[in-house]
């Protein structure tokens, strides 16, 4: 198999071209450049300056504009020469969508021009087409026909280009060759790409973006994969999570699909999309980049690690064996660690979803209710609630083994040498100590107990357990795995990270039948480690606790104030467990996210919104004042609308 990176088990960039942005260099080992965009409307020549102006002194190394007319994409002029008036040098980015006109235009003016493959000549109605293998021929050479000019003014201007695919986006044509997968995005790239090296014009970033980590990972990685196959050569890659959201969960998302290939050594620039004030995104972006500044380059690996027991570009969660609630086909459960905590009381669980009625004497459980809490050393005394079990250290557990739901946990060597078990055996394995002759003993041993254990897998970071997992399922040991992640940065954006990145990309390989999310610093904040632990699940899709919000992040095209409604909606709708709703500020990525979506609010005029239910249009041009409660009645109507408990 041709891998996507250069090594799955220690860090190496991935070797890509280098482009030229103005005087800012991409790839080719230069340092990962971070971005953002403005939310402004473009033709506010003061509002586009100041707030490009604040994104720059927030650390963006490259500021994007939207384009949508002529008229847009003539003012970045404007634009250009005032912020090059007050001495602020940073490239900008043109973004297009629908318009070659105004690509056209702008790649005369600014540095860079990023334009959208499923829109840029193609239209989107949602249509089924066939093509004979002739016909299609045809259609890529109207395609050149008019992509052409904007290569040659590209090549004549020194103009960089991004040919930047949303998964949101994908064109009629390749919806019904390809279908709505990452192969077809991969292709809807690459058919620009060749005309473009057929005209001898390489200054190109490429981008494969979806609202879903999953999906938007496997297309990276399907990108690289084919442009090595078929060009013998990569070119900088771009990477994003399109309409991650806000807050924790906009982050998670975003942490875990660009962190999930940086591990790999593979991106070259980053933004991170949030519905927020753009310059917000700059500190997720640093602190992203951070975790690879002093990262070794290392590629002494042995031949046997490059074959792979599972495919990275097809997701299926590896096969365990299932024990009580853990592994098989159940979700990952969750483990919040007490293990600083002493004579525990009923009201220490409320962080992590239990909320003890003393009155009635009873528990109240809430959708993101841990499954186990590791003690330590200490035992409640109280009786837990139904769906919480406790883990413990084995020489705690040997001295209360009429503790209700509990179980021990084994280090390696207490394993081997004692013969007192439980229903279910927990085994801590820090993989960094583990060599070849350590992990065959517990292969072999897993291979011929009769015991039920499941191993609480740890390292120091990611591509190592991964490593650690790969060997396991060579070995047939189907032993179901909780994942424990431990971070010891002392920030909470650098921790959510942390965690995001080094659990996410696990699961998204089809890793871990849990996640045990463990911080060193004190004091520790176990409601919010508890909150990330299922942000992180909702974000892979493997568990799903809450509601999920498909939001862009604005720009210069959005129609209503998008941060403002979406916490409107987030109000009244967030206790709709499962549910996907997508809040688009217009209809460049809106109706095609609606198919990741349950329901859509999407932007279609000044303070006008059309209602989706999936791909299908509901109710059209609707006054944002009434369109949020029109939404509530169309969830109704549908069968998964339930009342908000008190």
């Amino acid at each position: 198999m041709q891998l996507y990176c250069n090594s799955l088990h220690t860090y190496k960039r991935l070797d890509t071209l280098e482009v030229k942005v103005g005087d800012l260099l991409i790839g080719n080992g230069h340092p990962i450049r971070i971005q953002t965009m403005t939310t402004t409307d473009t033709m506010d020549t003061e509002a586009t300056v100041a707030q490009a102006i604040r994104c720059i002194e927030a650390g963006a190394e490259l500021v994007r504009i939207t384009a949508p007319s002529k008229k847009e994409a003539e003012n970045l002029l404007n634009i250009k020469n005032e912020l090059r008036k007050r001495g602020y040098n940073t490239p900008l980015v043109a973004d297009i969508h629908f318009t070659p006109n105004a690509a056209e235009i702008a790649a005369r003016i600014v540095e860079k021009v990023r334009i959208n493959p499923g829109n840029y000549i193609d239209k989107k109605k949602f249509e089924l087409l066939e093509y004979t293998d002739a016909e299609y021929e045809e259609e890529i050479e109207r395609i050149r026909e008019r992509f052409t000019p904007l290569v040659n003014i590209c090549k004549e201007h020194g103009t960089a280009m991004r040919i930047g695919t949303n998964h949101g986006s994908l064109s009629d044509r390749i919806m019904s060759r390809y279908g709505d997968t990452p192969m077809g995005m991969v292709e809807s790239a690459m058919e620009f790409l060749r005309i473009a090296e057929s005209l001898d014009y390489r200054n190109i970033v490429l981008s494969m973006k979806s609202s879903n980590p999953q999906v938007m990972v496997q297309a990276y990685r399907l990108l690289v994969q084919t442009m090595q196959n078929e060009l013998g050569h990569c070119y900088p890659l771009h990477l994003g999570v399109t309409e991650a959201g806000d807050g924790e969960d906009g982050r998670i998302k975003s942490a875990i699909g660009i962190g999930t290939l940086l591990e790999d050594g593979v991106g070259d620039t980053i933004r991170v999309s949030l519905t927020e004030d753009p310059e917000f995104e700059l500190p997720v972006c640093r602190d992203l980049v951070a975790r690879y500044a002093n990262r070794n380059n290392n590629i002494d690996i042995p031949a046997e690690d490059i074959q792979l027991p599972y495919s990275p570009f097809d997701y299926k969660r590896r096969e365990a064996s299932s024990i009580l609630n853990i592994g098989g086909k159940q979700v990952p459960v969750v483990v919040a660690d007490y293990q600083h905590a002493s004579n525990l009381v009923p009201s220490d669980l409320l962080p992590i979803g239990y909320h003890y009625d003393e009155a009635t004497d009873k528990w109240n459980i809430g959708d993101a209710a841990a499954d186990y809490i590791f003690t330590g050393n200490n035992i409640p005394t109280f009786a837990l609630p139904g769906t919480l079990s406790i883990i413990t250290q084995f020489e705690n557990w040997k001295n209360a083994k009429d503790a209700e739901k509990c179980y021990p946990l084994f280090d390696i060597s207490t394993l081997y040498t004692s013969t007192e078990r439980s229903e279910l055996n927990f085994v801590a394995v820090p993989v960094d100590t583990m060599d070849h002759t350590a992990e065959e003993k517990l292969f072999s041993f897993l291979g011929s107990e009769q015991h039920a254990y499941t191993l609480i897998v740890s390292g120091s970071s990611m591509p190592i357990v991964r490593r650690f997992l790969t060997r396991m399922m060579q070995a047939n040991v189907a032993t179901p795995i909780i994942l424990r992640t431990i971070n010891k940065h002392d920030t909470a954006s650098a921790m959510l990270i942390h965690f995001a990145v080094e659990t996410g990309a696990l699961l998204l390989d089809g890793f871990g039948d849990g996640i045990w999310l463990t911080q060193t610093q004190q004091p520790v904040d176990i409601a919010t480690i508890n909150n990330i632990a299922f942000g992180i699940l909702q974000a892979t899709r493997t568990r799903i606790s809450k509601t999920e919000y498909i939001s862009c992040p604005s720009c210069g095209r959005t129609l209503f104030d998008l941060q403002e409604t979406t916490a409107r909606i987030r109000a009244v709708t967030n206790h709709l467990k499962g549910v996907k709703i997508a809040i688009m500020g217009c209809i460049v990525n809106g109706p095609g996210e609606m198919a990741d979506a349950d329901f859509g609010y999407v932007g279609s005029g000044v303070g006008k919104i059309t209602l989706y239910k999936g791909k299908e249009v509901v109710k059209r041009g609707l006054s944002s004042e009434v369109a949020v409660n029109e939404l509530i009645d169309l969830i109704k109507e549908n069968g998964m609308w339930v009342d908000a408990r008190n």
